[in-house]
């Protein structure tokens, strides 16, 4: 879900150095040794990720003051529903009507989402606007790792909530290792609590690569499933940007399946795990293909400016093994581009977006895979997406300011989390770029 987080850029400015943390950490002040200590610890990984050439600033997108209001007054409303343990709920599946925030016990997957929420406001643990919050979220989210058993494969005794039957099972321990990776990255890495913080993100990436199936997907699969799937995808990824135990192969399988539900040869969506609904499947097939397509892009690039390859050849598997790719790593990086390109134009039509009619939670979670994957592909249509997503969200809005599902994930705690997350994306541009970029020399 993650989803990463590092600096708000609502101002609409883009300062960027040629090196840059590939965890997504809060850059340090110029000069600044803050964030680098002499000997980094596990989790604190230091790349150079733009290779100099720095964030283009037409790709930033201010904020714009009506999204800003919205966003203020689900803020306000959003902080009042945490519970008297620091964790947040979305409900029993059985009482979908029910939308008192304290009428259920807390759950991680809420919490997590809520705490991912807060940290793209450009909160901290420690700092900022909800830094209290946060710290009570984050102390919830940390007990309920610590104290699941090792071999079980959720973190808390909670069943039948609305998250888990609709996503799946093990929902929980996806969103919360999503909001951990994100947690460390934007902390300094010799926080007193960074130990703490890694011992729990390896133990959901555990429980994570325990959970997955021959097929890359994840056991326990709910209503629509594949997001459960496609969550526990980002949090693996993101859980290695900051040097968390992750198997690659587990990762590769992870993707793989994701990519499976969309053929971009014809157009084909495999629902089957997606409830039936294209927007599910199409969303998750871009989200996890975005970064290799982009990967396939900028080596394309690179060798067309180096002569290896004709200045008008497209994206094909024999062009990226000129460019030096193994034929391996060609065909999966073409299949990544095909399925990237065709499934972002499918998730964006109105066919696929008016769906139901209505929204549910499951819709604001695609909203935002979306979204997330046109920023990490470095794609200029993010942009259009921003601006259409957020009207339609900002149109939807309740008057107490939060935003409830109408059907499935009703939960007005969860629902605002997720429309934050969306209409707040712009303030995470820089992070989200990072964890696309290419590591390839």
């Amino acid at each position: 879900m993650k989803t990463p987080i590092l600096l708000a850029m609502a101002s609409g400015s883009a300062l960027f150095g040629a090196l840059a943390l590939f965890s997504f950490s809060k850059s340090p002040a110029i000069g600044s040794t803050d964030h680098q200590p002499k000997d980094h610890p596990k989790g604190c990984v230091f790349k150079t990720v733009y290779e100099g050439e720095g964030l283009d600033s037409a790709f930033v997108l201010k904020t714009s003051a009506e999204v800003l209001t919205s966003e203020n007054r689900a803020y306000d409303w959003l902080i009042t529903a945490q519970n008297n343990d620091g964790g947040f709920a979305a409900g029993s599946h059985a009482r979908q009507d029910v939308m008192d925030p304290h009428a259920a016990a807390s759950d991680p997957a809420t919490t997590a989402m809520v705490s991912m929420a807060l940290l793209r406001a450009g909160s901290t643990v420690k700092d900022g606007r909800f830094a209290t919050v946060l710290a009570r979220s984050t102390e919830f989210l940390l007990k309920s790792v610590e104290n699941a058993p090792q071999d079980a494969l959720n973190i808390t005794p909670l069943t039948g909530t609305q998250i888990q039957v609709k996503l799946g099972q093990n929902i929980d321990v996806a969103l919360t290792a999503q909001y951990l990776s994100n947690l460390m990255g934007r902390m300094p890495c010799n926080d007193p609590k960074h130990d703490r913080w890694l011992n729990a993100l390896n133990k959901c990436t555990a429980k994570i690569q325990r959970s997955q199936t021959a097929n890359g997907s994840v056991q326990g699969s709910g209503w629509a499933g594949v997001l459960q799937s496609s969550f526990a995808t980002n949090a693996l990824e993101s859980a290695e940007h900051v040097g968390a135990d992750v198997d690659e192969k587990a990762l590769e399988k992870a993707r793989e399946f994701q990519k499976g539900n969309f053929d971009a040869n014809t157009g084909t969506v495999a629902t089957e795990a997606a409830a039936g609904v294209t927007l599910y499947a199409v969303s998750g097939s871009t989200r996890s293909s975005a970064k290799e397509a982009r990967q396939a892009e900028e080596l394309m690039d690179r060798a067309k400016r180096e002569g290896k390859v004709d200045k008008d050849a497209p994206v094909s598997s024999d062009a990226l093994q000129e460019a030096g790719m193994s034929r391996d790593e060609a065909e999966k990086a073409t299949t990544a581009y095909n399925v990237y390109n065709a499934a972002k134009v499918r998730a964006q039509s109105n066919e696929v977006l008016n769906g139901f009619g209505n929204n549910g939670g499951e819709e604001f979670l695609s909203f935002l895979q979306t979204g997330e994957s046109l920023i990490i592909n470095k794609d200029q249509s993010w942009r259009k997406w921003y601006d259409s997503t957020t009207a339609r969200l900002v149109g939807i809005q309740n008057n107490d300011g939060s935003w409830n599902g109408h059907h499935c994930i009703t939960s007005p705690v969860f629902c605002t989390a997720t429309a934050l997350l969306i209409l707040s994306v712009n303030n995470d541009i820089e992070a989200l770029v990072a964890q696309g970029a290419s590591v390839r020399k």
